[in-house]
């Protein structure tokens, strides 16, 4: 079990964390949270050597991704950097990497509900406006839960505020700020349900950022 109590605040800069290996030698993770189970609930980094593939396997909970670099495969095509994934509960697939790939993933932890498959390329997608000088990027929305990117323009500051269903959130480039400390790419922050804080950046900073979703 690693970081399973969703009270709790986690900060973890993966870009200084060691790579573990997987049940697949060809393929390296850095686990940030992870149920007792290979098959449970786990959030990590994964990175595929060139030449990695995995037999088809189904994700009874359902499984996101945005690859981080490289092209990742799977029957249903080929996705480069950028590329934001949903594969529903029940679903089945046997993806790979002619060239390697890093990624950001996420394993059941889908509303059984939720059983929309999602291929958005975020290089080409629209940016809308949001509040203040933030751009945002729908990702996907259901029963609460919304994920998206958002670009911070240098010296924005937002609104001090709660994050009801708790806050998750993947620097991208950049470095994200708060009250607590400030984050460069690659960290990882999970922010309990009715957390607060009043964040901002000092330059130009892109994030993951997914709300609603924890217990409470």
């Amino acid at each position: 079990m690693l970081n399973m109590n969703f009270a709790e605040r986690v900060v973890i800069d993966t870009a200084t964390q060691p790579w573990q290996p997987s049940p697949m030698p060809s393929v390296l993770r850095k686990p940030l949270s992870r149920g007792g189970e290979e098959s449970g609930h786990a959030t990590s980094i994964v990175c595929y050597a060139p030449g990695s593939s995995f037999k088809s396997h189904p994700h009874p909970g359902g499984e996101e991704i945005l690859v981080l670099d490289g092209i990742f495969s799977d029957e249903s095509g080929d996705y480069g950097p950028g590329s934001y994934l949903r594969n529903p509960p029940g679903s089945q697939h046997a993806p790979f990497s002619r060239y390697g790939c890093t990624l950001f993933v996420k394993l059941h932890q889908f509303n059984p509900a939720d059983q929309a498959t999602v291929r958005i390329d975020t290089t080409s997608a629209e940016w809308l406006p949001g509040h203040g000088g933030l751009q945002v990027m729908p990702l996907h929305s259901f029963a609460g839960e919304h994920t998206a990117l958002v670009r911070w323009p240098a010296g924005e500051v937002f609104l001090p505020h709660r994050h009801f269903g708790g806050e998750e959130i993947l620097v991208l480039s950049g470095t994200f700020c708060d009250e607590f400390g400030e984050y460069p790419a690659l960290s990882w922050l999970r922010s309990p349900h009715q957390s607060q804080h009043t964040p901002f950046v000092r330059e130009e900073t892109v994030i993951l950022v997914k709300t609603g979703h924890l217990p409470w």
